[in-house]
């Protein structure tokens, strides 16, 4: 069970030195990832009742010292919106929510409220989203393979939207 990865970019910011440095930080965390250890932690929190806390266990150490915080809070504008993610890392001049889903993501379209919150975070404008691969207590779909075809369209050219960039990874 190897954890993949896709990126993508909006044509504006492919090429920037801002999407390298993403592109970097997302291939070191991709690589931990893939850790024997980490991917037995990845495996027994995936069993059926888990929640995702488990799942950010699994990684949470390495990710800190990428530069990620949990839970940041006061990124948001407008205070109203109650939205916060689970791990954020400020970047010189944006910032990326990283956010771990661990079930039903398209049912509950997790996937588009999380590019929601980039689009609304005056603080970031990238989004590494940890998503699985088959659900065993759900439909036999592959939420990875479904959650890319779904969000594949906010990077296409003319696409308007605050998201620069994606880094989806399916676990």
């Amino acid at each position: 069970m190897t954890v993949e990865l896709t990126m993508r970019v909006r044509p504006d910011a492919e090429g920037s030195a801002e999407w390298s440095e993403v592109s970097r930080i997302a291939v070191q965390l991709l690589d931990h990832l893939n850790s024997k250890d980490v991917q037995e932690r990845i495996r027994q929190a995936k069993k059926p009742g888990k929640s995702s806390e488990g799942i950010q266990d699994a990684f949470l150490g390495y990710a800190t010292s990428l530069g990620f915080a949990s839970e940041a809070k006061g990124l948001f504008a407008d205070a109203s919106l109650a939205l916060r993610p689970d791990h954020y890392k400020p970047l010189e001049s944006s910032g990326i929510l990283l956010e771990v889903a661990r079930g039903r993501v398209t049912n509950n379209n997790l996937d588009l409220h999380n590019i929601c919150k980039v689009h609304l975070c005056p603080s970031a404008d990238y989004l590494f989203l940890m998503v699985p691969g088959e659900v065993k207590n759900s439909s036999t779909r592959n939420e990875y393979l479904s959650v890319k075809r779904r969000l594949n369209g906010f990077f296409e050219e003319g696409m308007t939207t605050n998201v620069r960039g994606l880094c989806l990874f399916g676990y």
